[in-house]
């Protein structure tokens, strides 16, 4: 089966999710009006009897069930919304390495900064939320939390990646994991060490705050309107998911050395190894 057929046979699979979602809650409304009267009508008698304590433990009951049932509904559209972002982006590598790749194509047109800028912000926004069960523990590259120690980046994961610049200064820029043996300007080979893959979810500070950097933590963060990453501590974390981290970077030309606050997605903002400040 062709990935554009798994992808237009997943898609129709979401929307009937989608509609199965709306079945649910527009079934769940009812219920939850019956509390919302029931309650309204104690109040009007002053007193809970054991008829209306009786009553809404079997409706809050329900209302349970059904919060339950949309959740797993909601769940399994994660999973097919996961699905088709992994096949676009296997279908996105196999075509950029089919360029790489070829010998008689012309050199690819250097992507312009605008575009370049959009994009990256497009993958902050599009970054998914971790979303666990009640008890679950955010996993390896939810926000803040490392990956395991025996993790290999895959082809196709964004890194920040230690390389050396033209000027032979070492500088941390964000890079993409590719599938490629030939030297050139524009490829590197580097070891695990100089590789810190970025988060693969959004950590949620209402139900996750752990998986968070803390406040003056010392981080790597790519710095606005560019592709390096630069230490800076962590002046504020997220309080909400869409939020991002308002961080200041070291920077000399500032009397206490440090930048204005400055804010940077939760996708940009990894680890920093070195704890002495340059």
């Amino acid at each position: 089966m062709s990935a554009d057929t798994k992808i237009a046979e997943l898609l129709t699979e979401l929307h009937q999710l989608i509609k199965q979602t709306q079945e649910e809650r527009s079934r769940s409304e009812h219920n939850l009006l019956n509390i919302q009267k029931t309650h309204e009508r104690m109040q009007t008698e002053n007193k809970t009897s054991p008829y209306y304590r009786t009553k809404l433990r079997g409706l809050y009951t329900t209302a349970r069930a059904d919060a339950e049932a949309e959740c797993s509904i909601l769940r399994h559209a994660l999973d097919k919304i996961a699905e088709i972002k992994s096949l676009l982006e296997e279908r996105r590598i196999a075509a950029k390495m089919a360029g790489v790749n070829s010998d008689n194509d012309p050199p690819r047109k250097t992507m312009r900064r605008g575009v370049l800028m959009t994009l990256l912000q497009q993958s902050a926004m599009t970054l998914p939320l971790w979303i666990g069960k009640p008890g679950d523990s955010p996993p390896p590259l939810c926000g803040a939390m490392p990956a395991n120690s025996d993790y290999v980046a895959k082809q196709g994961d964004k890194v920040a990646a230690r390389v050396k610049a033209v000027d032979g200064d070492e500088q941390w820029i964000l890079a993409e994991v590719v599938s490629y043996s030939h030297s050139t300007n524009k490829r590197h080979t580097l070891s695990r060490r100089r590789i810190i893959p970025l988060p693969q979810w959004k950590a949620n500070p209402e139900t996750d705050p752990e998986a968070l950097f803390s406040k003056d933590q010392l981080v790597l963060a790519l710095y606005p309107q560019t592709t390096c990453f630069y230490r800076a501590l962590i002046h504020t974390h997220p309080h909400r998911p869409q939020d991002d981290y308002s961080v200041l970077f070291e920077d000399t030309s500032y009397a206490d050395g440090y930048s204005p606050p400055l804010n940077v997605a939760q996708r940009y903002v990894v680890a920093c190894k070195e704890n002495k400040k340059k």
